[in-house]
């Protein structure tokens, strides 16, 4: 006998198979961010921002495991501190017999056929791709240092008070709000403080807004790919078992991205007159948001309609709200806000519609189904949980930066940004094309300020180099 065996022995609750299925689904979470959006990113914006897009979502997928198994994990799920809030502290996965012991979720009374080491990292990919979508919206020109301060304070102040609302058994979850997987939790939370942070940090240099061409197309789908079939285990996993529930969260996920993919691409063909890649990936984007929080509650016809529309309300948001002059005085560099915090709070109010009695037992959830069982009060309850993501994140975001801004700038310098990643980190993502090691010398000089002229502008030579 191994001495694996002699401990499933000791622990009745381990199901080994449920267990499998955590780690699984969590590792293609983790895709998702590292590389999924990091290659996604890279490909998506100019290319003097190929490194700097990444690395932003690089480094906040490491921050946020740290802060994560040091307080975070306990503020969101652990031992109940306030109706919105658990109690800060270390995990008990950092000692060994903690790391094996069972899962639970007190404040919900929930106990889980895993043990708490699957449990804290399953969460952690969840709570690390939440920043690296906001990261989506301060491209281009927000100082990395800031940055590097923003993503552990954000994770502490916010992203904790919303997923203890609503997973943790906080006073959301006590009322009976639905969020399957994070439209709510994750997507309307990311999108609403992007698009707040996006107003404090102020947009990016003109030329940038204005000529902004992805720089690797074919990179840009390689990691909406692996966004896609990540998303499996984004929706799959959070029966928190290997069940018939699983199934159905996978099944409802794809058919509901498929069905908005192509409603995006109709209305891209309608009124542009040619179907868009870059538009397929948003109509993408946003069906996988959608379906988020109704993924497991919602029969696959509600995720075809619910794919529909999550193809066509954000494409109304970002091609037609989006071009007011109200709107693009905010430089949301990616749209984050249509495609995460519409789409999301999108789903999250469709979810109170076409919710499932039957679903809702499978998924043990409090609440008997939405609308369409004669729960309207369901729509009622959905809609003030999504204003209450929107007010923590549009209060809290904008403190956080301001309060950033006094001790470094939220800004790169403008010489900085004349040249992009070789500037702030004096690396470049296709030095091959050209003479990589001059653009650095050359950055390198203008960073230090005794390149830039009498009237506070880089010479030609620097302004020449193409993004």
């Amino acid at each position: 006998m191994s001495m694996s065996d002699g401990w499933n022995a000791s622990t009745p609750w381990l199901d080994t198979g449920d267990n499998a299925w955590q780690l699984t689904t969590a590792t293609f979470v983790g895709l998702q961010s590292v590389p999924g959006l990091m290659v996604f990113y890279a490909g998506v914006v100019k290319k003097k921002w190929a490194v700097n897009s990444a690395f932003m979502a690089f480094y906040a997928f490491a921050a946020v495991l740290l802060c994560w198994v040091c307080w975070a994990y306990e503020m969101s799920f652990g031992q109940q501190w306030a109706p919105f809030l658990g109690k800060p502290g270390a995990v008990s996965t950092l000692s060994i017999r903690g790391a094996l012991g069972q899962a639970i979720i007190p404040a919900s009374n929930t106990d889980l056929a895993f043990p708490m080491a699957t449990m804290a990292y399953f969460q952690f990919v969840f709570a690390a791709i939440t920043l690296v979508l906001i990261a989506g919206s301060f491209i281009g020109r927000m100082n990395f240092t800031a940055w590097m301060i923003f993503v552990p304070l954000w994770l502490t102040f916010s992203y904790t008070v919303n997923c203890f609302s609503i997973w943790g058994g906080g006073w959301l979850f006590q009322m009976g709000v639905l969020d399957y997987s994070g439209g709510y939790v994750i997507h309307l939370a990311a999108g609403s403080a992007a698009f707040t942070g996006a107003w404090v940090i102020g947009p990016r240099l003109k030329q940038d807004r204005d000529d902004f061409e992805p720089n690797n197309i074919p990179l840009m789908l390689t990691g909406a790919g692996l966004l896609w079939l990540g998303w499996n285990g984004f929706n799959g996993g959070d029966p928190f078992n290997a069940g018939a529930d699983a199934g159905v969260a996978v099944l409802n996920t794809n058919v509901a991205t498929a069905a908005s993919l192509i409603t995006w691409m109709v209305l891209d063909i309608i009124f542009f007159k040619k179907p868009s890649i870059i538009g397929a990936c948003q109509g993408m984007i946003t069906g996988l948001v959608v379906i988020t929080p109704g993924a497991g509650l919602v029969a696959g016809w509600g995720a075809i309609v619910m794919g529909i529309a999550s193809g066509s309300i954000p494409w109304i948001s970002m091609n037609v709200l989006g071009k007011t002059k109200w709107f693009l005085q905010i430089d949301d560099t990616l749209g984050v806000f249509h495609t995460h915090a519409v789409a999301g709070l999108l789903g999250g109010l469709l979810t109170g519609i076409f919710a499932t009695t039957e679903g809702c037992l499978a998924f043990a959830a409090l609440s008997t189904g939405g609308g369409i069982t004669g729960n309207w009060h369901q729509l009622y309850l959905q809609f003030i949980g999504g204003l209450f993501v929107i007010a923590v994140n549009v209060v809290v975001t904008p403190i956080l930066l301001f309060g950033i801004g006094l001790v470094v700038p939220l800004r790169m310098s403008e010489a900085d940004l004349l040249i992009g990643d070789a500037a702030c980190h004096g690396e470049d993502a296709y030095a091959f094309y050209h003479d990589g090691a001059k653009e650095i010398d050359l950055a390198r000089t203008a960073s230090s300020g005794s390149l830039l002229n009498v009237a506070g502008q880089a010479p030609p030579e620097i302004t020449a180099l193409k993004g």
